[in-house]
């Protein structure tokens, strides 16, 4: 039977992860077992650096953005000899489950370990980037949507009175959920993604015919990833003698009190997960799908690449003429 859950926050942060650890803490802790939260990510796994978590040191910080067990990036963990570590040290722990809150990178590093354990791991999606495999949001993304869409909708007052064109950059280094989604929802005229080849002439065209239609000012929504985005934004105003300027929003997306919706996931994304090592299911990653809670296989999400709906920047596109 289960008696100790361990609990580890890995990779970059999102706004509710504080959230899922209180939930997975007071879960677990009203069916009577002991919950451990290894601090600094994998690098508390390999050194061993947890602290006990209750439900009343888990009070409070609902409402808190970033980690109270903190995060760092681990490069040991990469290492056989550092996963091998990790997983004497669960043993030693009397670990029986791991919840591992995080993104994709995160569960990656979930599968080489399950090869080297015992324990029942069981990810939790959460990250900014809503690129995990097996469901429709993570923790976290409704909260980074709702800063940067509140950010630009401060920079178009500035672009409609100047009369400018803004190329405003989100987080997003391989993909471009956030961006098509603040795009569409902040009404820009142009979404830049990883996903998909910049057609700089089409950029070009826009921004001109958007000028000739009286419209002269303008947001250009790019996710990080599609290079650099000052060159870009010089380009711009290079061919097409509108004057440009490039804002980026930067780490404020990662930061800030969760939205209700990045709280509610965390909380059910939890109770799954927690169900789930109760039932002695481990390799699992709980999410979200067409509404539903449900759960697929550790090693299914580290297989495969979640699509980006391409759909949004073409109703992106119509709804900016």
């Amino acid at each position: 039977m289960v008696k100790t859950i361990g609990v580890v926050t890995s990779g970059g942060d999102a706004p509710g992860m504080n959230a899922a650890i209180r939930a997975v803490t007071r879960l677990a802790s009203a069916l009577g077992f002991r919950v451990l939260g290894f601090e600094r990510g994998w690098e508390g796994l390999i050194n061993n650096l947890f602290r006990l978590l209750t439900p009343r040191s888990v009070g409070g910080i609902i409402q808190l953005g970033g980690t109270i067990l903190l995060t760092s990036r681990c490069p040991e963990f990469k290492t056989w000899e550092g996963i091998r570590k990790a997983a004497d040290n669960l043993a030693a722990d009397n670990v029986d489950g791991l919840v591992v809150i995080g993104g994709e990178g995160s569960f990656r590093g979930a599968l080489e370990l399950s090869r080297e354990t015992g324990a029942l791991i069981v990810g939790v999606p959460a990250t900014i980037d809503n690129d995990v495999y097996g469901s429709d949001e993570t923790i976290g993304f409704d909260t980074a949507v709702n800063t940067a869409v509140a950010e630009i909708d401060k920079i178009r007052d500035t672009a409609i009175s100047h009369e400018r064109v803004f190329v405003v950059e989100v987080m997003g280094r391989r993909r471009g959920f956030l961006a098509a989604t603040v795009g569409l929802t902040v009404g820009a005229e142009v979404i830049l993604v990883p996903e998909v080849s910049i057609d700089m002439e089409e950029v070009f065209r826009t921004v001109k015919e958007n000028a000739a239609k009286g419209k002269r000012s303008g947001i250009i929504v790019a996710a990080e990833g599609v290079g650099d985005t000052r060159r870009i934004a010089e380009e711009i105003e290079a061919k097409t003698g509108a004057e440009v300027r490039l804002s980026i929003v930067g780490y404020a997306q990662r930061g800030g009190s969760p939205t209700a919706r990045s709280r509610l996931l965390a909380s059910l994304f939890a109770e799954e997960a927690v169900q789930l090592i109760m039932q002695g299911v481990g390799n699992r990653v709980v999410g979200l799908q067409k509404g539903l809670i449900t759960n697929i296989s550790l090693e299914e999400t580290c297989k495969n690449q979640k699509t980006l709906d391409t759909r949004l920047l073409k109703l992106a596109k119509t709804l900016a003429t």
